[in-house]
């Protein structure tokens, strides 16, 4: 039997790096595994961010609202770990502030970096094994204009989907990125760690890509048929999940904007994720805009092509993961 055309691996893409000016590092820690990830803006970027599931864990996440202050960020971490992840965030401050980047209050200049983590503590035997503040300064350290490494790495190391009957049917989630470039030189990309409660489907043919399996674990059970065939309860855990991801633009943005596009960017999440936005998740998008390209910003047609690439990242998340032992990944389960 032959793979399924869905659950190949994805072709290359230089994902959120195409936008100039942007940098991603990860840091992976194999022994669990987990792992974040850091998107570098390191001469500031206008941000904003949109919080859709019921149980997130964030950091600065009040200061991207547009009536307060500051106006640009430095750097997201996107990361694994529970709460204990935020952690990771430090560590890209302590980098940033090497390099002399930051928000300029005088006496010093104080890196703005938000972050948002997802649920991996039950991957592996190792929940004590976390991202530190030393993983997100090793992250930050690797970044560069790359292409983004995708699958298992960085917050994607731990990331898993298809729990919502519980974690022995699960599949193995990843981490993935994808851009759009127009001939007006317009860029819009995004970067996703999924670990969703929900299946993983190909927005194209609406067909299930990795989720929850059948009870002999051989095959995919669509979550959507076992919620309306009845008398289903959902095993999934609160706080056990979690979506997280950037979009990026070289679009000129301002805080206001940038807050709305991540609004429309989370169509992303609901074509390609079913269920999505549950209580028991805590997806959350942040929105970075370099401001480089000249000209006023058409914020229909950004957010628009936002949900398109939130989408086919979060698709290639799961086609580039590897399974690990009792969480098959896409490329594992045959037609």
């Amino acid at each position: 039997m032959s793979r399924p055309p869905s659950a190949a691996p994805p072709q290359s893409d230089p994902g959120l790096t195409a936008v100039p000016g942007l940098e991603v590092g990860h840091d992976t820690l194999a022994e669990r595994p987990t792992g974040c990830t850091v998107v570098l803006a390191r001469c500031g970027a206008v941000a904003g961010v949109d919080v859709r599931g019921g149980a997130p864990g964030t950091r600065e996440t009040d200061l991207l609202d547009p009536s307060n202050t500051v106006q640009k960020v430095h750097a997201v971490v996107l990361t694994g770990g529970s709460a204990f992840g935020l952690d990771a965030a430090a560590g890209v401050v302590r980098y940033l502030e090497e390099q002399g980047i930051g928000f300029d209050v005088g006496v010093a200049k104080v890196p703005i970096v938000p972050a948002a983590v997802l649920f991996d503590l039950a991957v592996g035997a190792r929940p004590d094994v976390r991202p530190t503040a030393d993983s997100g300064y090793r992250a930050a350290r690797a970044a560069s204009d790359r292409p983004v490494a995708e699958g298992n790495v960085g917050a994607g190391a731990g990331a898993t989907v298809g729990k919502i009957a519980g974690r022995a049917r699960a599949m193995k989630g990843g981490l993935g990125s994808a851009s759009i470039t127009l001939p007006d030189g317009l860029v819009v990309a995004a970067l996703v760690a999924v670990n969703a409660v929900g299946d993983v489907l190909d927005p194209a043919t609406g067909r299930v890509i990795a989720g929850v399996r059948t009870e002999d674990g051989r095959a995919l059970a669509d979550a959507r048929k076992l919620l309306r065939a009845g008398g289903f309860e959902p095993l999934a855990r609160p706080g056990e999940n979690t979506t997280i991801g950037v979009v990026a633009t070289n679009a000129a943005l301002e805080k206001a904007q940038a807050r709305k596009l991540a609004q429309m960017s989370h169509d992303g999440f609901a074509r390609a994720i079913a269920p999505a936005h549950t209580p028991l998740d805590g997806d959350t998008i942040f929105v970075v805009a370099t401001g480089a390209l000249p000209g006023a910003p058409d914020l229909t047609k950004i957010g628009a092509l936002s949900a398109e690439v939130v989408a086919e990242a979060v698709v290639r998340a799961v086609r580039a993961a590897a399974g690990l032992p009792g969480l098959p990944a896409a490329r594992d389960l045959m037609a």
